[in-house]
């Protein structure tokens, strides 16, 4: 899955670099910060599945909310669908994704250097997605519909073989993002098991940022190392198209960052998606039932779990670069805002019963995959894996049943991407019944 590209990771990175920076020349040392500020870790919190109450609360008393101030600027949080909404398709005279331009370069190597899809504003912005979208299209996109097909079954197939209870996280949600994202990209099977170990501790916040830091950096030097390693001898997935085609115009690392960022909105997104929602099919029988019908079915049932999961927790940070006026709050120049696509996805506003998960539901207008120029590229490569994973796995145990009651499941504590640590599962329900 591909939910939005560069999200919260770099954002976490290059944030932390800034703070650092400013704290360091205030006499502040942020690199002994084992712990977010509570208002900070308001929206990466959770109740279950669900948000917060408060989250929601505050959503329904305050859908711009100043969350602190911090070296004179403000930090806001937008939980309201409208107004988020607004903030993620404003206008890029309005607002800046750019956070390279509050951290000096100076002395940084080019691997270092602030960049990335995510992280950029027109014109540059505009350059850098022009080369991915077109390996987004669904002419493209349909090429991989086997490949994806063959790696589920295998992965159904290692299940059935270390059954009859297993852990779907280990065994399945991991597994099939992640080859489906190394065959993608074109990732040699001999490197996969060091880029395997490199991407495990990516969005965990629990340490306050440190670890995750370096995670995120290490990654992306493994990218832009492959890159340098295909330019020669192009390789048959993304990265050795784009360098067939825009290699004399992409330098190793941009085309690293470029690469680095769609392993990030495809891997752990997916692996939650598909762990978290095969927790509601097995406890929905009427999900089941319509991923074993017909494809109108599948799509309804994926696009509720989209809405209702939003494992992507918060979109990119923007930053004012004028003073504007959202949800009739004024927030300065300078201020920082980040958005809750959690909470917006469940605005009252949008229909009933938000909070519920209803696979027979109309389609609602959710905001996983962002809004505006930085919407998911891959969103529809994001369906199509769900759509297939999850159809597969419903047709192929349609007895499937959770293990485990969801108190005793460990859900993620603070993590950019919302998810849980193991999902025990019964292939073919109850063992007590079917003895």
């Amino acid at each position: 899955m591909a939910l939005p590209l560069d999200l919260l990771g770099p954002v976490k990175r290059r944030v932390g670099r800034f703070l650092l920076e400013r704290s360091m020349r205030d006499g502040i040392d942020l690199r002994k910060l084992r712990f977010l500020p509570e208002s900070f870790s308001l929206p990466v919190k959770r109740d279950g599945l669900d948000p917060l109450p408060v989250l929601m609360q505050t959503q329904a008393e305050e859908p711009v909310k100043l969350l602190a101030n911090m070296f004179g600027r403000g930090i806001w949080l937008v939980t309201g669908y409208d107004e988020a909404r607004d903030v993620l398709a404003g206008d890029a005279a309005v607002w800046s994704n750019d956070l390279g331009q509050f951290v000096s370069q100076e002395g940084r190597s080019a691997e270092e250097q602030i960049g990335g899809l995510g992280m950029t504003d027109p014109p540059l912005h505009t350059q850098l997605r022009k080369y991915l979208t077109p390996e987004f299209t669904m002419r493209r996109l349909a090429r991989l519909q086997p490949g994806i097909e063959a790696i589920v079954q295998s992965r159904l197939d290692a299940m059935e073989a270390a059954g009859p209870q297993v852990d779907l996280v280990e065994k399945f949600a991991f597994a099939v993002p992640f080859d489906v994202i190394c065959d993608l990209l074109g990732l040699p099977v001999k490197d996969r098991a060091r880029f395997f170990e490199l991407g495990v501790a990516r969005f965990d916040l629990s340490q306050g940022g440190a670890g995750a830091f370096g995670a995120q950096a290490h990654t992306r030097d493994f990218l832009i190392n492959a890159v340098r390693e295909q330019r020669a001898n192009p390789g048959d997935g993304l990265i050795g198209a784009l360098l067939q085609e825009h290699g004399d115009e992409l330098d190793d690392v941009t085309l690293g960052g470029i690469a680095d960022g769609v392993f990030l909105g495809g891997y752990e997104t997916s692996a939650s998606m598909l762990a978290l929602g095969t927790y509601l099919i097995a406890t929905t029988p009427e999900a089941g039932r319509m991923l074993r019908a017909d494809a109108e079915s599948v799509d309804k049932v994926v696009e509720e779990l989209l809405r209702h999961l939003c494992v992507v927790q918060l979109a990119f940070v923007r930053f004012a670069k004028q003073d504007v006026v959202v949800g009739g709050v004024t927030i300065s120049q300078g201020d920082a805002v980040g958005v809750s696509l959690l909470a917006a996805n469940r605005d009252p506003r949008l229909g009933p019963d938000l909070d519920t998960f209803d696979p027979t539901r109309k389609a609602v207008r959710h905001i996983s995959f962002g809004w505006g120029m930085h919407r998911c590229v891959g969103a529809e490569l994001a369906r199509m894996e769900l759509r297939t994973a999850l159809r597969m796995l419903a047709e192929r145990y349609p007895d499937l049943t959770m293990a485990t009651d969801i108190d005793d499941l460990d859900f993620r504590k603070l993590s950019a991407v919302y998810g849980v640590e193991a999902l025990p599962v019964l292939l073919y329900g109850d063992l007590e019944e079917t003895a």
